[in-house]
């Protein structure tokens, strides 16, 4: 490809990108009382959040219904020539309607209206042009005008589909933040992916406990220590007193640096060469978080203690590849 060829192509993308940022710094500008409006309808509605559009608004509006969703406000898509054939069904007097359409005209989307206004239901509409039919028959309007397309006829939705892209995420996290909606409850919309595993998993549900738990008495000798830390394959051992007090821990890397001195192993202690400071974290926190303090401190384990620092478990790198979290 031609060096100039390759420029003129680069120019077009970026006049693409320059075209919708500046339009939507422009909506960001004109944002009024009728945002708000909106915010406050939806947080009083007893129902869901139903999101409507056609053609290019509709692929919009399912991503809007999507985020809505995952962030606090039921919500789902309806698919207005569906609705006109049975699906209105599936939306009560309880609810409230999101209405997508560019220019505020599209047939599938107007012919809904009586229906909707039959039945008492608040309507917000989010569109391009305010002396439209469905800006008119709206309870609030989200306008989403914006100068030109970026396409060069201006004729393809590109900038206008990106503003009711944007709108429809200001309107999902400002009311994820009214809501206080946390991780703890994004997690919960989102269990079966990488996300959820990093959220709701806890310690307690990976750790090594009972048995598992590669552990000695202070003044245990070495070379029986290393036969726990083999038999558990941890790669640590810990050094506990018969109350669970924690004295020290051992690791395979010790062992390295232990053998490195020349030491007689068969003679030496755990106490002589154990780590007294170890790394610890309790039960109750997020695998997460474990895996954050192995990654900082470049340890493969940590070791779980209760309330009163006593040893509860042993949580290992390998447990946490296993789960998914990392």
């Amino acid at each position: 490809m031609e060096k100039t060829q390759s420029v003129s192509r680069l120019e077009t993308a970026r006049e693409v990108l320059h075209t919708e940022a500046a339009a939507l710094n422009t909506l960001a500008e004109r944002l009024d009382g009728e945002f708000l409006d909106a915010v406050e309808a939806i947080l009083a509605c007893s129902g869901r959040v139903i999101v409507t559009g056609m053609g290019k608004s509709g692929h919009v509006g399912r991503k809007i219904a999507a985020t809505l969703a995952s962030t606090g406000t039921p919500a789902f898509f309806v698919h207005p020539a569906e609705a006109a054939h049975g699906d209105l069904g599936m939306i009560t007097g309880d609810d409230i309607v999101i209405a997508l359409s560019n220019s505020g005209e599209s047939g599938e989307v107007v012919s809904l209206l009586p229906a909707l206004k039959l039945k008492g239901i608040r309507l917000i509409a989010m569109t391009s042009r305010a002396d439209s039919t469905l800006a008119g028959e709206a309870d609030i309007l989200l306008h989403s005008h914006v100068e030109k397309e970026a396409c060069p006829l201006n004729l393809a939705p590109t900038t206008s589909t990106t503003a009711q892209i944007a709108l429809g995420d200001a309107l999902a996290v400002t009311l994820m933040e009214v809501r206080g909606f946390g991780k703890s409850d994004f997690a919960l919309s989102h269990p079966g992916g990488s996300l959820g595993r990093r959220l709701l998993v806890h310690v307690r549900d990976l750790m090594h406990a009972g048995d598992e738990l590669p552990r000695v008495a202070p003044g245990t000798l070495l070379k029986d220590a290393l036969l726990e830390m083999s038999q558990k394959r941890l790669g640590m051992v810990t050094v506990c007193d018969a109350a669970g007090a924690l004295h020290g821990i051992y690791t395979d890397g010790d062992l390295r640096r232990t053998l490195e001195r020349g030491v007689d192993v068969y003679r030496l202690q755990i106490d002589e060469v154990m780590g007294r400071s170890p790394r610890t974290i309790a039960a109750d926190k997020l695998a997460a978080e474990a895996g954050f303090l192995m990654k900082q401190h470049q340890i493969t384990s940590l070791v779980v203690v209760d309330e009163a620092g006593k040893l509860a478990g042993v949580l290992h790198m390998h447990d946490l590849l296993r789960a998914g979290v990392f």
